[in-house]
């Protein structure tokens, strides 16, 4: 943001930077919701969608506090937060894909990934 900017601009920054971190924290509820509902001494395959979803988890945590804190991260430290938790969101998504009943899951996940993309076009 620059000096110029207009305060109607810096409310939308604003506006877009709360439904980011919105959104990593439904994405991470809903993500420990499912990774606790799949059981770890399941196939290989429900254990990596379960550590998906556990880690999908703590990188929306850690992507929200970002946002929400005062965490002295200038721009470029905030851009690498918000593209691994879209890139992280995103994988575990396509790995809820293959879980019957995980739609909702998924779709937190996709809407996260989208609030991410969104508020790192509001950084330009």
């Amino acid at each position: 943001m620059t000096q110029q900017t207009s305060q109607q601009e810096l409310y939308r920054f604003l506006e877009d930077r709360f439904t980011c971190a919105q959104a990593c924290t439904e994405c991470a509820r809903a993500c420990a919701l499912r990774a606790g509902v799949l059981d770890p001494g399941g196939t290989a395959l429900v254990e990596q969608v379960r550590r998906k979803g556990i880690m999908c988890a703590e990188v929306c945590d850690a992507t929200c506090r970002a946002l929400t804190e005062e965490t002295g991260r200038d721009e470029t430290g905030l851009r690498v937060q918000l593209e691994w938790c879209r890139a992280v969101c995103l994988e575990s998504a396509q790995a809820f894909d293959t879980q019957p009943g995980a739609e909702k899951s998924a779709d937190a996940c996709r809407a996260c990934a989208a609030a991410c993309t969104e508020f790192m076009v509001a950084l330009r």
